[in-house]
């Protein structure tokens, strides 16, 4: 897959992907405008939503609505700047939703693969070229 970044104004920088653009800014307290999350919230938000599209696609096969169940995702802070201690995932579902299918829920969210990457990051190559 291959994206392209670009540096738009102010701290505001835009991944463009697939026909997409996703855009990041950071709040005013960072120098930026606060238009667009920061570019770590979209990396939380994709390990919650990446675990919520294994547990939708588990709940449809099952013929189990999924309209109210949510995941509550919460970081505590590490003790090195930027770098988080703990991420935990609440996974809340609706007093009717099948008991025997609770443990399975938290087994099929640890397939997300972007916590698999997580585990076993991948090497990173960063190189400088002129236009």
């Amino acid at each position: 897959m291959q994206m392209k970044i670009t540096l738009s104004g102010n701290r505001k920088v835009d991944a463009h992907f697939r026909g997409f653009t996703v855009k990041t800014d950071q709040p005013q307290s960072g120098g930026g405008d606060n238009t667009a999350p920061m570019p770590f919230e979209f990396f939380l938000a994709s390990i919650g939503t990446c675990a919520g599209i294994y547990i939708k696609g588990f709940c449809i096969q099952r013929n189990i609505p999924t309209d109210d169940i949510e995941i509550v995702l919460n970081t505590e802070r590490g003790s090195e700047p930027g770098l988080l201690s703990k991420i935990t995932m609440d996974i809340q579902v609706p007093d009717d939703f099948p008991k025997q299918y609770e443990s399975a829920l938290i087994n099929v969210s640890n397939l997300c693969s972007v916590k698999k990457n997580m585990h076993k990051p991948p090497e990173f190559q960063i190189t400088v070229n002129s236009a």
